[in-house]
C-alpha cells in the first residue's frame, strides 16, 4: 500500500506498507517540479507512476530508482485507471477513449471501436474478465453520423450500444446494439409469474446505461439504467 504524506514545493514524502502486517517497506522522497500541479501518484506493484501538469509521465522503479519518462504529448493525463495484473499492464480511460499501456511506457494497445459514453470514465459501465483479455463496455453508437448534428442526435436520444474488445488486439469482437436486426426481446413463457410485467424494446433497454455486469459463467451481460430497471443479455 502506497501512503502519500503533505506534498511540499519540490518533493513528496512517500512510504509503502505491507498489506499483510502494515510494516514499512520502503520510504523515501520523489521530486516534483515546482509549482505544477500533481495530476496523480499510481503504485503497481513495485512500479510508482508520477504525473505532474504539464510534465512527462514518469514510471519509476522503486526497488532501484530507475525511470523511464513517457512524454507528454503522447500520454494524456486520464480520468480513471484499471490495473491488469494478470498481464502486467494498466488501462487509461480519457476523453471517451481506452488505451492499454505497459510500464516500459509502451502504447500496448489502441482500441478501433470502443467509444465509450461518458467523457469521464464510468468504471460502474465497464466489465474486465478474470482472464483480462476482454473489456466490455456501454459506448457511443459508431456509424451512425457523419457531422456533429448526427452525433447530437444520436446522443439526444441517449442510446447506446454494448461494445465486447479484446485487449490485446484492440479489435470489436462482439457487440449489442439495436441497429442489429437479429437482436430481440425473447418472449415470455406463458404462465411464468416470476418475471416482471414490464416490457422495454432493446432500443429502450440501451438508453442510458448505469451499470453493467458479465457473469462469466452463465454467459450473460446484466444492465441498469437511469430508470432503474434491469436487463439480461443472453444468447
Amino acid at each position: 500500500m502506497l501512503v502519500i504524506y503533505q506534498k511540499a514545493s519540490n518533493h513528496v514524502p512517500l512510504k509503502i506498507l505491507s498489506i499483510e502486517d502494515g510494516t514499512t517497506l520502503k520510504t523515501f522522497t520523489q521530486l516534483l517540479h515546482r509549482n505544477r500541479k500533481v495530476d496523480f501518484i499510481e503504485q503497481f506493484n513495485e512500479k510508482l507512476l508520477v504525473k505532474q501538469d504539464k510534465e512527462n509521465l514518469q514510471i519509476i522503479d522503486v526497488r532501484n530508482s530507475g525511470l523511464i519518462e513517457v512524454n507528454k504529448t503522447e500520454f494524456m493525463t486520464p480520468s480513471a485507471f484499471i490495473f491488469l495484473y494478470e498481464n502486467n499492464l494498466f488501462l487509461t480511460f480519457c476523453n471517451r477513449t481506452v488505451a492499454a499501456w505497459n510500464f516500459r511506457g509502451e502504447l500496448v494497445t489502441s482500441f478501433d471501436d470502443h467509444e465509450l459514453w461518458h467523457p469521464n470514465c464510468n468504471t460502474n459501465n465497464i466489465y474486465i474478465t478474470a482472464d483480462q483479455d476482454l473489456i466490455i463496455s456501454y459506448c457511443k453508437v459508431s456509424g451512425g453520423g457523419t457531422n456533429d448534428a448526427d452525433d447530437e442526435g444520436r446522443e439526444g436520444s441517449r442510446m447506446g450500444s454494448i461494445n465486447m474488445s479484446n485487449i490485446f488486439t484492440g479489435k470489436c469482437v462482439a457487440k449489442i446494439s439495436a441497429l442489429d436486426p437479429t437482436l430481440m426481446v425473447a418472449p415470455r413463457r406463458k404462465g411464468d409469474t416470476s418475471r416482471s410485467t414490464i416490457r422495454s424494446s432493446v432500443s429502450d433497454a440501451l438508453e442510458d446505461i448505469t451499470a453493467l455486469f458479465y457473469d462469466e459463467d452463465r454467459n450473460e451481460i446484466y444492465t441498469g439504467n437511469s430508470r432503474g430497471l434491469v436487463h439480461v443479455w443472453s444468447n
